[in-house]
C-alpha cells in the first residue's frame, strides 16, 4: 500500500496555494492523501506567522503529533512555510521530532528533503533566502498540484513585497518583490481551463504593482495581451514596456473557459484608475475588492509606514467604487498598533462607519519579531484593544447587516462550493462579491456548478435564498470535499 500524507494549513492564500503544489509533489512520489493523522505515514505543517497565534497553533499541533510519533516512529513531520523560513533551525530546538524543515522558497524540495532524511536518518533544515533560488523556483504555481477544490485555481503572479510596513513580517520571510512572467501566468490559467477549472485567484502581496520589474518588447503605443505572449519575440529595436496589473487582469479574463477572475491583494497606494477600469470592463472579472485599511488615523497610518491617507483612501475607495457598479468592498483593519491614542481608534471608527465595508478581518496588533513595530514603545494595553476592537466590529457588522439586506429580492449568480458542514440541508456557495450563500440541497448540484439563486434573507455574515435555476454544471474532473460553513 502507498504511503499516505496529511497537510494541514495555517495562513493565507498563499499558503493554501503552497500546500497545494506540496500535495502535487507528493502524489507525484507515488504518495496517498488521507485526511487522518493515525492513518499519516507524512504530516506537512505548513506555517504562517503574521500573528502570534500562529507560533502557538504550530507548537501546539507539533506536541499533539509527538504522542503520535512515539507510537509509530516511521511517521514524518514537515514544517514548512512562513514560520519556518522565519525561525528555521528554532523549530528543530523546541520540536526535535520533526523531520525536514523547509522555507517559502524551496517548496519544491519537499519530497527529495523527505527521502534525504529517510536516506541519512539525520533531520533535515533547509531553509532558503529568495537570492538562492532560480527565478523559476520562486513560483510554485510551476509545480504539480492537487486543488482543494477542482473547479478554482490559485494563479501566483508576483511573490515577495518591497514595503516597508512597520508591523508586516512578510518581506523577511517572502523576500523582495518579484513578478512572474506575463506569459507564464497567462499560460497557467490556460492549462487550468482546460482542466475545468472556472474560478482562478490571481495571488501575490502587493498585486497591483505586478510588473514594475518586468518588461515586454511591444509595437510602439501598443499594451501587452494575451496574443502578444503566444507569439515569437520582437525585434530588439521594438520600444519596450513595463506590463500593468490591469494588462494582466484583461489577458487572464479573456481565457476561453475562465467564467470569474479574482485577485487578493491590493495595497492602497498602489491601486491604479487602470485596474478599476479592466474589473468593469472584463466580464469575468468579479465585482469584489479587498483593500486593507488598517488604520483610519493618519498619524497612526503613518507610523505604520502605509504611504497614504485615510482621505486618500477614501478617495481611492470611492473612484473604484464609481468605475465598477456593485462593487462589494472587504479590507483588514487593525487595532492597538503602539501608540495608538483614543483619538486614533474614533479615527477608525469614522473611516470605517464612511467606508462603508461589506466585511473586514479585524485584529489586535500582534508584534512579530523582526519588524519595527515590535520595537516601538507605548504599547496599547489588551484590555484597551479589546474594547476598541468590539466597537469597530460593531461599525462593520451594522454596513455588513446593511449590504446584506440591499440582495433580498435579487437573484444571484452562486457558485457552489459543496454541502454546509453545519447543515447538510443545505448548499453552500459564493456569489460573485464573494458573499455566502447558503440555499436548501434539494437539488443534489455538485461542487463547480453556476446556479442563480434568488435571495430572501440576510444577515452580517451570510446570505439566504432559493434555487431559481441551473447555469452550468461542473467540468472538472477531481472530487471536492464538503465545502466550509
Amino acid at each position: 500500500m502507498a504511503d499516505r500524507y496529511l497537510i494541514r494549513t495555517f495562513g493565507c492564500q498563499m499558503n493554501e496555494h503552497d500546500s497545494e503544489r506540496i500535495a502535487g509533489l507528493l502524489q507525484s512520489d507515488g504518495m496517498e492523501q488521507t485526511g487522518d493523522a493515525d492513518e499519516a505515514d507524512v504530516v506537512v505543517l505548513n506555517t504562517c506567522c503574521i500573528r502570534e497565534n500562529a507560533d502557538n497553533k504550530l507548537y501546539g499541533t507539533l506536541g499533539h503529533l509527538k504522542s503520535l510519533k512515539q507510537r509509530r516512529p516511521h511517521l514524518q513531520i514537515v514544517v514548512a512555510g512562513c514560520l519556518s523560513q522565519k525561525d528555521r533551525a528554532l523549530v528543530l530546538e523546541r520540536a526535535p521530532h520533526v523531520d525536514v524543515v523547509l522555507g517559502t522558497h524551496n517548496v519544491h524540495r519537499t519530497a527529495e528533503l523527505l527521502e534525504q532524511r529517510r536516506r541519512t536518518g539525520a533531520a533535515v533544515v533547509e531553509v532558503l533566502d529568495a537570492d538562492e533560488v532560480d527565478d523559476v523556483d520562486l513560483f510554485p504555481s510551476a509545480l504539480p498540484v492537487v486543488r482543494e477544490r477542482g473547479h478554482a485555481a490559485w494563479v501566483t503572479i508576483q511573490v515577495g513585497c518591497d514595503n516597508t510596513c512597520a508591523f508586516c513580517i512578510v518581506p523577511a520571510v517572502r523576500g523582495p518583490e518579484s513578478s512572474r512572467p506575463f506569459a507564464d501566468v497567462v499560460d497557467e490559467v490556460r492549462r487550468a481551463a482546460a482542466e475545468g477549472v472556472t474560478e482562478v485567484t490571481l495571488l501575490g502581496q502587493n498585486v497591483n504593482s505586478y510588473g514594475r520589474d518586468l518588461t515586454l518588447a511591444l509595437r510602439s503605443g501598443e499594451r501587452p495581451d494575451a496574443a502578444h505572449l503566444a507569439g515569437p519575440a520582437w525585434a530588439a529595436s521594438v520600444p519596450r514596456v513595463r506590463p500593468l496589473f490591469a494588462d494582466l487582469l484583461r489577458a487572464v479574463g479573456s481565457v476561453p473557459g475562465i467564467r470569474r477572475v479574482r485577485y487578493t491583494s491590493p495595497h492602497p497606494k498602489d491601486l491604479r484608475d487602470d485596474t478599476a477600469a479592466a474589473m468593469a470592463q472584463v466580464p469575468s472579472v468579479c465585482e469584489h475588492l479587498h483593500l486593507p485599511l488598517q488604520s483610519g488615523s493618519d498619524r497612526v497610518l503613518a507610523a505604520m509606514h502605509r504611504g497614504y491617507t485615510s482621505a486618500r483612501y477614501l478617495e481611492r475607495l470611492a473612484a473604484a467604487r464609481s468605475t465598477v457598479p456593485d462593487l462589494a468592498v472587504t479590507t483588514d483593519v487593525i487595532v492597538g498598533f503602539p501608540g495608538e491614542t483614543a483619538a486614533d481608534a474614533e479615527c477608525t471608527l469614522e473611516v470605517a462607519a464612511e467606508a462603508q465595508f461589506d466585511a473586514a478581518f479585524t485584529f489586535i496588533f500582534s508584534p512579530r519579531p523582526g519588524t519595527e513595530a515590535a520595537d516601538l514603545p507605548a504599547t496599547v494595553p489588551h484590555e484597551v484593544s479589546v474594547e476598541r476592537l468590539t466597537r469597530l466590529r460593531s461599525v462593520v457588522e451594522r454596513s455588513s447587516l446593511r449590504a446584506n439586506r440591499a440582495r433580498i429580492g435579487l437573484d444571484e449568480e452562486v457558485l457552489v462550493e459543496g454541502r454546509s458542514k453545519r447543515d447538510v440541508d443545505r448548499l453552500t456557495g459564493r456569489t460573485r462579491q464573494n458573499r455566502l450563500v447558503h440555499f436548501p440541497a434539494g437539488t443534489p448540484l455538485r461542487p463547480g456548478t453556476y446556479a442563480t439563486v434568488r435571495i430572501t434573507d440576510a444577515t452580517q455574515t451570510h446570505l439566504s435564498g432559493e434555487l431559481v435555476e441551473v447555469l452550468s454544471p461542473p467540468t472538472h474532473r477531481t472530487r471536492i470535499p464538503v465545502a466550509a460553513g
